[in-house]
């Protein structure tokens, strides 16, 4: 599952993204509202972590615009401005759950997995499969011919992004971006170690292997 955390105050954004990270998630962040508008456009998020004082586009601005165009990913708002009458405008503007700073981390992460819920009720996506290969996104588990494999939180998040592309070859540049959330450099055979561990844990002692390497271009996981 993907987060997008949306907070100019990197010391808080930095703390989001942490604690999202350690519960599995795969997340992104932006710090100004023109370039979280762009991000949240652009790239298919489960969950927006939003703050209201923003430089640039401030917060409400910022839903009221992706909810015109059409973007329904759920909201959570995070911001200092707490009373009830600020709580009211944020949830009308389009919020679909309001937290005030100071916050619990813990608190913060259980309403990002409420929102994720109330989307599943509304038929979104939840069981990914290829071949015998499945993983349910609502309770973080894989298996394959119904035996659970053990995933840490970094290989579920890498086999998640394999399957959303199924069938797709996706690049090293892709994986860095998207699953470790930050630029390293190309060449480090961080991703390496983890597709030989990931493929370990889905092929071995399966039939037929699902995840491939194609050479000079990236991975791809499909049943041939």
């Amino acid at each position: 599952m993907r987060v997008l955390v949306i907070e100019d105050d990197r010391q808080v954004a930095d703390f989001v993204v942490k604690g999202l990270k350690e519960n599995g998630f795969a997340v992104d962040s932006a710090h100004d509202g023109r370039e979280g508008i762009f991000l949240a456009a652009s790239e298919p998020y489960d969950v927006i972590v939003l703050d209201r004082m923003l430089p640039q586009v401030d917060g409400l601005s910022l839903l009221k615009t992706l909810r015109a165009t059409g973007v329904e990913v759920p909201v959570l708002i995070l911001s200092a401005m707490g009373e009830v009458n600020q709580r009211i405008e944020g949830l009308r503007a389009g919020g679909d759950d309001y937290m005030a700073k100071p916050f619990s981390i813990t608190e913060l992460v259980t309403r990002v997995q409420v929102l994720l819920k109330r989307k599943v009720s509304h038929g979104s996506e939840t069981l990914l499969q290829v071949g015998s290969l499945s993983v349910d996104l609502l309770t973080r588990r894989a298996s394959r011919l119904g035996k659970e494999i053990d995933l840490k939180p970094r290989e579920f998040q890498l086999l998640e992004f394999l399957m959303r592309h199924a069938g797709q070859i996706v690049t090293r540049t892709m994986i860095l971006e998207h699953v470790w959330d930050y630029n390293f450099d190309p060449q480090t055979n961080v991703i390496d170690v983890h597709i030989s561990r990931l493929r370990n844990k889905i092929d071995k002692g399966f039939s037929p292997s699902l995840l491939h390497t194609v050479r000079g271009a990236g991975y791809s996981i499909r049943e041939d």
